[in-house]
């Protein structure tokens, strides 16, 4: 499966810290549990990621109005 994809998959997303100091992404899709470990720069590096794609998604929204 691919970025521009849809899917009917449902996942529900937890973030918060762990106690040894890492940034955890904890996906649940039913019977799939993932839990995804970052350092906290790692994270961040994360954090921009997602800003960037969210301006460019809002980008692409504003030029199809």
């Amino acid at each position: 499966m691919g970025i521009n994809r849809e899917s009917e998959v449902a996942a529900n997303l937890q973030i918060g810290p762990t106690s040894l100091g890492m940034v955890r992404l904890f996906i649940d899709a039913g019977e799939i549990e993932l839990p995804l470990d970052f350092e906290p720069e790692e994270a961040e590096e994360i954090a921009e990621e997602l800003r960037a794609a969210a301006a460019r998604a809002r980008a692409m929204n504003a030029k199809g109005k």
